[in-house]
């Protein structure tokens, strides 16, 4: 198992808006382009580019789904107590 990963996230404040996201998503649209347009995360001005990280960096719900994806997945609205996140495993 990995001990370090690198992932991209979408952060926004309601399910509903996730689920928007994965729609843009699947019709094609780029996550680097929908993080810029729509992530609250400051996080969202480099593309939702998080960097590497490893165990015990990130709140345990999105480490969990974030080690679960393989490299270039994309995961479903992960909830956590900053709002819903789409990850997308980059390393």
């Amino acid at each position: 198992m990995a001990s370090k990963i690198s992932a991209s996230h979408i952060l926004v404040e309601k399910h509903s808006q996730a689920l928007g996201v994965l729609e843009e998503l699947s019709a094609g649209r780029g996550f680097k382009e929908l993080a810029r347009s729509h992530s609250t995360c400051p996080s969202g001005k480099r593309g939702g580019k998080l960097g590497f990280f490893g165990r015990g960096k990130m709140v345990k719900e999105f480490e969990r789904e974030a080690y679960a994806l393989k490299v270039g997945e994309v995961s479903q609205p992960v909830k956590t107590q900053f709002g819903y996140h789409i990850i997308k495993r980059t390393g």
